[in-house]
């Protein structure tokens, strides 16, 4: 009985030994300064957070969307604006001929700040940036949309907006 407690003993003993000595041992190898929670990772290449890093050929981009698609997806679009002519605002300003018109022209709506601000004429590659992402592309706008992430459905909707226009622009 005697050895069989011995052995438990020695055996917790060992452990501790084990477990408290390699730490010691990596502490040695490994040498740590102290306060530091993190390191610095070098990297080679340069990021920009510009609007548009790569130039869009936007000729093949369009081509990716047609106006029967682009009158699909506008559903989600319809809840806040309208696309008819003579059609009225809604919690969106109305969107007929809004390609190559300034953005926050329409005097009968209430448009936010940075809409005004922005000045901008909707063209092809204007209103790309925006619908990929309107948030990010005019910061403080108060359109409450994630934005369309896919290509064809984005340049469909372009299309759309471009056809329901009483003067549109000319495809690129």
């Amino acid at each position: 009985m005697f050895y069989e407690i011995q052995k438990i003993l020695t055996s917790i003993f060992v452990v501790f030994i084990i477990v408290f000595g390699i730490t010691k041992i990596s502490n040695l190898i490994f040498k740590t300064e102290q306060g530091v929670v993190a390191y610095k990772v070098e990297t080679t290449t340069e990021l920009s957070s510009t609007k548009e890093e790569e130039v869009l050929d936007m000729s093949a981009f369009i081509s990716l969307g047609t106006v029967e698609h682009g009158k699909k997806v506008f559903k989600k679009c319809a809840a806040c604006h309208s696309i008819n002519e003579n059609g009225k605002n809604k919690i969106g300003p109305a969107l007929w001929s809004v390609m190559s018109r300034k953005s926050g022209e329409l005097s009968d709506y209430n448009y936010s700040k940075a809409l005004i601000e922005h000045a901008k004429v909707w063209d092809f590659s204007e209103m790309n940036g925006f619908l990929l992402k309107p948030a990010k592309w005019i910061k403080g706008n108060k359109m409450g949309f994630a934005g369309l992430k896919d290509d064809k459905d984005r340049a469909s909707v372009i299309l759309y907006l471009n056809q329901n226009s009483s003067q549109p622009l000319p495809l690129p």
